[in-house]
């Protein structure tokens, strides 16, 4: 499922900003970028995610905001007069007018230093649960917007799974009869008058009312539209099951279609599997 959402935390000073994107993916795959400094946090921000989606591509963006300079200068104070009386022996040597200046002395090799800031690991934590969780809790909620929009799709293409199912089991039973006056035609055809054996007869009809028999099929795609149905009520996360399912609705109509020799249940095994096809689709894009 697709969704946005944006969080910022502040702790004595420590500001993060914080945003989550996630798309369609078949498992929960979390990738985050962050400043090198927070590094150690990435498997926090990571269990966060997963701890509220199971599903879905999830990119989290963390900024961390300075309100001040991130780096402090260091001074080398013993090299600095070590610097200063070196200077002043050069000078006074070579005879050189005017005393060693505090520029020439800083401006020498390694004198000032540029330290990163030490980083309060407590606090910039804090700030960076409470901007995933504002982050995580925007997201959710539009997924859940468009969970909605899922369900009432996915509940209207049960209803027309439900009713070609329905179709194909009320024609079912005519496709033997329709068998039985066509094969009783052709015996009557090929043997021209001579009296048919009613018993041979009712036992090749049997035959093949047992090889086209889809009243199992029927059956479970009745039940797998039910178990459907009550996954889309539920508030827990059920795209894999869901998976299942339609699989299994998948494969419930393609053995309806290759054990039935009836040409109007072709059509409409044709119509269901193109349904079912539609389901699969969109099933992807549930949690």
């Amino acid at each position: 499922m697709t969704g946005f959402g944006a969080g910022r935390g502040v702790v004595n000073g420590e500001e993060i900003d914080v945003e989550v994107r996630s798309v369609n993916h078949k498992y929960c795959e979390v990738k985050v970028r962050m400043p090198r400094e927070l590094a150690a946090l990435e498997h926090e921000v990571v269990r966060s995610v997963k701890e509220r989606l199971a599903r879905g591509g999830v990119d989290v963006a963390v900024r961390r905001i300075a309100s001040g300079s991130l780096v402090s200068p260091r001074v080398d104070v013993g090299l600095a007069e070590s610097y200063a009386r070196a200077f002043a022996e050069v000078q006074a040597r070579l005879g050189l007018p005017g005393p060693v200046t505090l520029a020439e002395v800083i401006a020498a090799e390694g004198v000032v230093r540029l330290d990163e800031r030490v980083l309060d690991l407590e606090n910039v934590g804090e700030a960076l649960r409470r901007a995933v969780s504002a982050a995580l809790g925007q997201l959710v909620a539009m997924r859940a917007r468009e969970g909605e929009a899922l369900a009432r799709d996915l509940s209207s293409r049960l209803d027309e799974l439900e009713g070609l199912v329905e179709r194909i089991g009320a024609l079912a039973p005519q496709a033997v009869e329709t068998y039985r006056t066509r094969l009783a035609e052709r015996i009557a055809e090929l043997t021209r008058g001579v009296a048919l054996d009613p018993a041979r007869l009712a036992q090749e009809v049997a035959i093949f009312a047992d090889r086209t028999d889809v009243a199992e099929e029927i059956t479970r795609l009745r039940s797998h539209s039910a178990q459907v149905r009550a996954l889309l009520d539920v508030s827990e996360p059920a795209g894999r099951k869901l998976d299942f399912l339609v699989q299994e609705m998948h494969r419930e109509a393609n053995t309806i279609g290759s054990k039935s020799q009836h040409a109007g249940i072709a059509g409409l095994v044709v119509a269901l599997k193109a349904e079912v096809e539609r389901m699969r689709e969109q099933v992807q894009n549930v949690e």
